[in-house]
Formats: C-alpha cells, sequence, structure tokens
C-alpha cells in the first residue's frame, strides 16, 4: 500500500472525520486544537480541543499514539470496574474483558 492510497481519518465519538493528506497540515491542525485548548476559559474556545488535538497528533506520532492508548484503557479499565458498571450486571457473572484498541 502507498502512502497515497491511505485514508487520514480519526473517529471520535463513533464518527469519521477525514484529515488532510498533507502531514504539515495534520501537525498544524493538531497544534492549533491544542492551544485553543489550553486557552479554554476563553468565550469560543473550549477545553475539549485539547484531547482532539492529541488524537490528531497520535495519528502521526509514536509517543503520543501510545500515551492515547494507555490512557484509554486505563479509563476504559475503570469505567468498566465502576459501580455505575456493576449496577448494571447486578446478579451476573463479571468475566474480563478484552480490550483491543486499534
Amino acid at each position: 500500500m502507498t502512502q497515497q492510497s491511505t485514508k487520514h481519518t480519526i473517529r471520535i465519538l463513533g464518527k469519521k472525520l477525514s484529515l488532510p493528506r498533507s502531514l504539515f497540515m495534520r501537525r498544524f491542525i493538531g497544534c492549533s486544537f491544542i492551544i485553543g485548548g489550553i486557552l479554554g476559559f476563553l468565550p469560543v474556545l473550549g477545553f475539549w480541543m485539547l484531547p482532539v488535538g492529541l488524537v490528531i497528533l497520535s495519528r502521526d506520532s509514536r509517543r503520543i499514539r501510545r500515551s492515547r492508548r494507555r490512557v484509554e484503557i486505563m479509563l476504559l479499565r475503570r469505567w468498566q470496574a465502576s459501580r455505575f458498571c456493576g449496577k448494571a450486571n447486578r446478579g451476573r457473572k463479571k468475566n474480563k474483558v478484552a480490550v483491543r484498541i486499534t
């Protein structure tokens, strides 16, 4: 598979968003979202922009991708072990769930 034929998309909350093919533009957009997230106290910008910027940057950066995957797995395991998840499954035998995030 060549570099040009790969699709640059990310999935956020179940929706696919396409990204530019240019590495420079993807990094520019990711950094812009992170800066906007840091300035989230301003009316137009929001703190939601910080994780979106990290997801965009994780498309091309190994370090950020590994950190993002660790955080996703940690949050998923905490959510599964929380009392809110346990109430829905009360009376059922608890099985360990294998987590696979690609």
